[in-house]
């Protein structure tokens, strides 16, 4: 997922969310830490990893469910320090693996909550946690997708969510994330389910999209579409 576009949000009267209290879901589970040593894991790994160019709307391997991974190995591991060099190279805070063209379940981040919180990790084989509807708010922010580079555009999702999945060595955890790090998570696991964030707009809305996409020039190495 692309950094947030503040100046955009402010210029469009879109305010960024205020973090709300977060709905109850998830009650009775342990969730992963992904806050402690942040700045230090995401640089081994990054420093671990080369940066690759990313993928872009219409390469198929964005559009299509990505395999489950089932080897947690060292060429996993591999991956992940790959994930996290191209992430900081394209200055985002979340990446999916078919981004990078590997058709595989799994994603990184590096992303702050609305409290200015830093979350970094890596989980395989993610699922979101349904909320209740009496339970779910939408956040109606801007979003964006290194996928989609220089394109923003406002998309409602709810502010709180439950990611499950496993780590690196296939143990099962558990994240959550209020605000803009939940949207990031949704963001990441649709990658993985096949879907950019442009899929959820409006015809018109997704027009735009790749109207500011064509017009705009990313700031980091891309893969042609033939």
């Amino acid at each position: 997922m692309a950094q947030q576009d503040s100046a955009r949000q402010a210029a469009e009267g879109t305010p960024a969310a205020e973090a709300p209290e977060p709905a109850e879901s998830g009650e009775g589970l342990e969730f992963s830490d992904d806050t402690a040593d942040a700045e230090e894991r995401e640089r081994a790994h990054r420093e671990r990893g080369t940066a690759r160019p990313i993928t872009v709307v219409g390469n198929p391997v964005l559009h299509r469910r990505c395999q489950d991974v089932t080897e947690f190995d060292d060429k996993l591991a591999q991956l992940i320090d790959d994930m996290f060099a191209s992430q900081r190279a394209a200055e985002g805070v979340g990446l999916a693996a078919n981004q990078i063209g590997v058709d595989l379940r799994v994603f990184v981040y590096d992303c702050p909550d609305d409290d200015g919180v830093r979350h970094v990790g890596a989980i395989c084989n993610p699922v979101i946690e349904e909320l209740p509807a009496e339970r779910r708010v939408l956040d109606e922010s801007n979003e964006g997708c290194l996928s989609v580079p220089t394109a923003y555009a406002p998309l409602a999702r709810p502010d709180y969510a439950v990611c499950r999945g496993q780590d690196a060595e296939g143990k099962p955890i558990v994240v959550r994330g209020t605000g803009y790090f939940a949207r990031c998570l949704q963001h990441e696991t649709d990658h993985l389910d096949g879907y950019l964030y442009i899929d959820r707009l409006s015809k018109r809305d997704r027009k735009d999209a790749l109207r500011q996409m064509a017009e705009g020039t990313p700031r980091y190495e891309t893969v042609p579409n033939d």
